[in-house]
């Protein structure tokens, strides 16, 4: 989870992994999402050198990528310091997933079950009318991995992403489909989440209405079908969050 860096510390160059930059974007990105900055600044380019045992060169392009996802920006004489979270770019799976990571918020997840609402029921809709015959194939394939999922055969949550990320693709829109790397990164997290709380895993027959709904190219139904999903998640939210309240008001 990013624990805190002491600058006097020998250099960890091995836990950044091989390629150094992205290592050193990782360990930092997380750091900064998770707080460890809130309460002092953020390192200058020599004190990242010598605790992480890298180069300025590596430092100055991990900043770099940093600051390109909203965390970091630099004044004159001020230095480089962390952005506001309003700043961050949500977007971004690195700074969602880190995000998730820094604490299982219920309302992040309610706020990105909101955004797949607005979202995955059209592509839903899209798929149905544009789908070819090999991604209708793929999403398939998807749903009968989430099949032997049940069966013990497949991992549940590997099953479920890749039957979604294949109705996204299936849109054949390239807006839709960038942003499948943003919803696997969240859906990851909304999944487990759905699943200990509800105590099973995703329902085949709701998903089975999407599929049959995107084969029979019938739009209307595959986009009625894909909200009926993502509803009855946020209904599982609601209801965690009513317990919460209760529970507080109770102390």
């Amino acid at each position: 989870m990013g624990a805190r860096v002491s600058y006097g510390a020998p250099p960890v160059q091995h836990e950044l992994g091989r390629n150094l930059t992205y290592g050193l974007q990782e360990v930092l990105g997380r750091a900064i999402v998770v707080g460890d900055y809130a309460d002092r600044p953020f390192p200058n380019e020599a004190e990242i050198v010598k605790a992480h045992g890298v180069s300025r060169s590596v430092t100055r392009e991990a900043v770099k990528m940093l600051a390109a996802k909203g965390l970091l920006g630099a004044r004159p004489k001020q230095g480089t310091f962390v952005r506001p979270q309003d700043a961050w770019n949500l977007f971004d799976p690195d700074v969602l997933r880190w995000l998730l990571e820094r604490k299982l918020s219920i309302e992040l997840l309610r706020q990105f079950n909101e955004l797949r609402i607005a979202m995955e029921p059209e592509g839903a809709a899209l798929a149905a009318q544009r789908a070819t015959a090999e991604q209708q194939a793929a999403i398939s394939a998807g749903l009968e991995r989430m099949r032997a999922a049940e069966r013990g055969e497949d991992d549940t949550l590997d099953a479920d992403l890749a039957f979604h990320v294949a109705v996204l693709r299936a849109s054949n829109n390239p807006f839709f489909t960038r942003l499948r790397d943003i919803v696997e990164t969240a859906l990851r997290t909304s999944i487990r989440f759905t699943n200990r709380i509800s105590g099973r895993s995703a329902s085949i027959a709701e998903h089975t209405a999407v599929r049959d709904a995107i084969l029979a190219r019938d739009a209307e139904a595959a986009r009625a079908a894909m909200r009926v999903l993502i509803v009855n998640v946020l209904t599982l939210i609601d209801q965690v969050e009513a317990k919460e309240r209760e529970v507080a008001a109770a102390r």
